[in-house]
């Protein structure tokens, strides 16, 4: 995807707006669509803020669909090679596609207590951990709260929003 300048994004009608936003949230162009609308955008770092409001002003059932609409770490969708290209970048890049037979059973069985449990896929944004932090983690969250994990689960998201925008937007990453 090239890459966009700031006022340029700003620019954009709502569905080129949304659309160059795409892959930020996981299927969930509803927080870019509601964030056109504080435009113009003067760093990432008011874009960045501005998508995260809308996010936590959200009802609690979009908030859940949207955690709901995250792969599971090294599960179904990556197996099936159906994660977006930026959770496969993600996962790859923490190396889950080269999980020993030990550690993708573990992953698969924490990925089924976690649902059981909380009804939303295990989210953590996984760049610079290696797999068995990722796991130590994922293991000891799923001793949470429901309550703690939904929280959890949102500020992972919005940490994985804001390094997939410092991707986009390499030129601002330092007007934060």
């Amino acid at each position: 995807m090239p890459t966009l300048s700031l006022s340029t994004l700003s620019a954009l009608d709502q569905p080129a707006f949304v659309a160059a936003l795409e892959g930020i949230f996981e299927h969930t162009p509803w927080v870019a669509a509601r964030a056109w609308q504080e435009r113009p955008f003067t760093s990432l770092a008011v874009l960045e803020k501005s998508l995260a409001a809308v996010l936590l002003a959200a009802s609690e059932a979009e908030q859940l669909a949207l955690i709901r609409a995250h792969p599971e770490l090294a599960g179904r969708a990556a197996i099936a090679g159906e994660l977006t290209a930026e959770s496969t970048r993600e996962q790859a890049g923490a190396r889950l596609d080269a999980c020993s037979t030990e550690e993708f059973a573990r992953l698969q069985a924490l990925n089924a207590t976690y649902n059981a449990k909380f009804g939303f896929p295990f989210i953590l944004a996984v760049r610079g951990f290696d797999r068995a932090a990722i796991i130590e983690r994922f293991a000891a969250r799923v001793l949470h709260s429901r309550e703690e994990e939904f929280a959890e689960a949102l500020r992972q998201i919005l940490r994985i929003a804001s390094l997939r925008l410092q991707e986009r937007f390499p030129a601002h990453r330092s007007d934060q």
